[in-house]
């Protein structure tokens, strides 16, 4: 019997080094990105949802420009045009369809998170999806997937945000995956305050 407790013991602490390393090499991953990878900040629209769980979160999703990005179908998009009706620079919105959504790869490019639609099948599953939505500037798209961002569940709420209030989020743009979040931010007449909790 003691032989099979001390092997059991060896056992169990084997199995508990390898799941310890196997936490701290994500940690440390995750860590790792926070301070290496790009980081922007960009505005959030969301809401609080109330979940049997430990604390609350806030359900996010990000504001991405894809301007630089060509929609599948140039009968997508909607572009400016001057007094003689030739095609003008400036951003182009999308036509009324219901949406429009694509593959994206995400980037930070002059203090703005820019989605640059992939063109290249193979690629495509790398990407995050983003939708377009009809009559909207092609700056003002969303990131599919929401962000969570999690807070103490003695927090008071966010939402529903002032009309002249906006939230911003702060995120890492990893080489692969969702943007990870950092910080919250409310703007209010021009005017920044970060949130703690």
């Amino acid at each position: 019997m003691k032989i099979f407790n001390r092997s059991f013991s060896a056992a169990s602490m084997a199995l508990l080094v390898i799941q310890l390393t196997l936490v701290s090499t994500v940690a440390a991953r995750y860590e790792y990105q926070r301070w290496r990878c790009p980081r922007v900040w960009t505005r959030a629209f969301g809401y609080d949802p109330q979940l049997p769980l430990r604390g609350r979160y806030l359900s996010l999703r990000l504001r991405v420009n894809g301007c630089r990005s060509t929609l599948a179908s140039g009968a997508q998009a909607r572009f400016p045009r001057d007094v003689n009706g030739a095609v003008a620079p400036g951003p182009f919105s999308i036509r009324p369809f219901p949406s429009v959504q694509f593959r994206a790869q995400l980037k930070v490019e002059n203090n703005r998170l820019e989605a640059i639609r992939i063109t290249d099948a193979e690629k495509q599953r790398d990407g995050q999806m983003v939708d377009a939505w009809a009559a909207k500037s092609c700056d003002a798209m969303t990131l599919d997937r929401p962000v969570s961002y999690y807070i103490p569940d003695n927090a008071r709420g966010l939402f529903p945000l002032e009309p002249q209030q906006e939230l911003w989020i702060e995120v890492t743009i990893p080489p692969q995956g969702p943007p990870r979040p950092m910080q919250l931010a409310l703007k209010e007449n021009g005017a920044w305050k970060a949130l703690a909790f």
